[in-house]
């Protein structure tokens, strides 16, 4: 037997599972993580792609917004880059504090806490930078314009008028294809219309289903990655720092300068880490998410489903370890239940788009491809409407799986392997 550990919320769980050849396990590709994050910082930002330095880019007494994720994404572990980057611009650029401010990304989730905030950005940057939350109704939003495929841009004032400084990861995304870069505008600073709007891109328009224009990793033709863009590009002074994390979810590269082209570089380098080489798609595939915060709902921690179904058979079986301690996370996520009974969950979303609601259309669509199985504190009873079977025990669920001659992957962190068959 061999064992295997899985993050599971903050604790882990064990497997054993049998010594065969039948059972792989997928890992993303080995990079070394920074050791001195100030240092690789002040390189990223000093040699810039295609962009000037940042110590040129900005000058004293201009007025900056730099914008960070939320704690949704707290994975990326931006807290131990932000106190160096604001050093940086004080010291090396000159922008005081009272001339910075830090914006907080929360696309159309509710505002952090004092307590969030201060762990997004650290104690000591919090008490001398103002630090905002976006909020996605505010009248105050500003109208740049609207798309080329009819989305209006309306974005947090406090990117109008300054200099604006984008702090993000790269990581595949099932939507946009990689996160990061263009979408700490879209959606990250805009409104809800707006968010909608673009966010419905994700369905087919010919067909009761995703629009099979989009997935992970995919860019061109993208029709959502487009539209980011177009809106991204309405933002006259925009700058873009890149974290990219390795296998072992640690910072392993930054990259910095223009707001495309550094962050195509980053996709590139996230793509070299994650995706993995397999011989052919499995009969089962065994996945964590890498813990708390990946796996904090079923909104956060399905995102693992997006990541490993690429080297999965169709019929095949999904056993997915999630905790999922704030259940389908978007208190909505569970309300489209009654549209999926009710046969009208296509018709209702394509009326009233929101963004937890196509979470729990892609979730249900990957329920009818495959087998899904969950350990899960979230409730049985709502999954089992998806058609996804809830388990709170690991032994009850593996004792519904038989791997008998059947080619198996198990993947630890399904937020960092990315499989693909090798051609």
């Amino acid at each position: 037997m061999k064992g295997y550990h899985f993050a599971y919320g903050s604790t882990q769980v064990e497997l054993e599972l049998p010594d065969s050849e039948q059972i792989v396990e997928l890992k993303g590709h080995w990079e070394p993580s920074v050791e001195d994050i100030p240092k690789t910082l002040a390189q990223a930002l000093e040699h810039p792609v295609h962009q000037l330095p940042l110590n040129q880019w900005l000058q004293p007494g201009d007025l900056v917004t730099l914008i960070i994720s939320d704690m949704s994404r707290f994975w990326m572990r931006q807290d131990l880059v932000i106190p160096p980057l604001v050093d940086y611009m004080e010291q090396r650029c000159g922008i005081r504090p009272e001339d910075l401010v830090i914006l907080v990304a929360n696309v159309t989730h509710e505002g952090g806490s004092r307590e969030d905030l201060e762990t997004l950005v650290t104690k000591d940057v919090f008490e001398k930078i103002q630090v905002v939350n976006h909020d996605c109704k505010a009248p105050d939003l500003v109208r740049l314009g609207t798309t080329s495929r009819g989305t209006p841009v309306e974005i947090n004032p406090l990117a109008m008028g300054r200099k604006v400084i984008a702090l993000g990861a790269v990581a595949h995304h099932v939507m946009a294809g990689f996160g990061g870069g263009r979408k700490s505008i879209l959606p990250g600073i805009s409104s809800l219309e707006t968010v909608r709007r673009n966010h419905a891109l994700s369905l087919d328009p010919n067909a009761p289903r995703s629009n099979p224009a989009i997935g992970n990793g995919v860019l061109e033709g993208n029709p959502l990655h487009e539209d980011m863009c177009e809106a991204a590009a309405m933002v006259p002074q925009l700058y873009v720092i890149n974290l990219i994390m390795n296998a072992e979810m640690k910072l392993s590269r930054i990259i910095a300068g223009h707001w495309l082209d550094s962050w195509l570089e980053g996709c590139e380098a996230a793509d070299a880490i994650y995706r993995t080489p397999i011989p052919r798609k499995a009969d089962v595939i065994i996945a964590g998410c890498g813990g708390y915060p990946k796996d904090m709902s079923l909104y956060q921690g399905t995102k693992t489903i997006d990541n490993v179904e690429s080297g999965l058979k169709p019929g095949g079986t999904l056993v997915l370890l999630a905790e999922c301690r704030d259940g389908g996370g978007p208190a909505e996520y569970f309300d489209w239940i009654g549209p999926l009974q009710r046969g009208t969950l296509d018709k209702d979303l394509r009326e009233n788009f929101t963004i937890p609601g196509y979470i729990f259309y892609l979730n249900c669509e990957q329920a009818e491809r495959y087998r899904i199985l969950m350990l899960t504190s979230a409730d049985p009873n709502q999954l089992a409407a998806m058609g996804i079977e809830a388990f709170s025990d690991i032994g009850q669920l593996m004792a519904q799986v038989d791997l008998t001659g059947k080619l198996t992957y198990v993947i630890e962190n399904g937020s960092t392997v990315i499989p693909r068959v090798s051609e």
